[in-house]
């Protein structure tokens, strides 16, 4: 499933991360992220899977579950121990 804007911004925001912060880490530029946030433009396949390392790397799971819908969560000790 594509990242959507508001798991990105919901991800930041469970890491406390800027945009800054996820630029740096993920490596693309803030403005890559400002527009994706703000819904000016999708985001190419392989700047979405920079953003997703970045953030499976802080911690971050996400969900793509049918009845509840698209959503981020903390990772679980249990699960980062795998």
């Amino acid at each position: 499933m594509p990242l959507l804007p508001s798991q990105c911004r919901a991800a930041r925001g469970l890491l406390n991360w800027s945009q800054e912060q996820l630029a740096m880490l993920a490596g693309v530029s803030r403005s890559t992220i400002k527009d994706f946030e703000c819904h000016r433009h999708t985001l190419h396949r392989s700047s979405e899977d920079l953003l997703v390392s970045a953030f499976e790397t802080g911690g971050v799971q996400f969900l793509f579950e049918e009845d509840a819908g698209p959503g981020v969560r903390l990772k679980s000790r249990r699960q980062e121990g795998r």
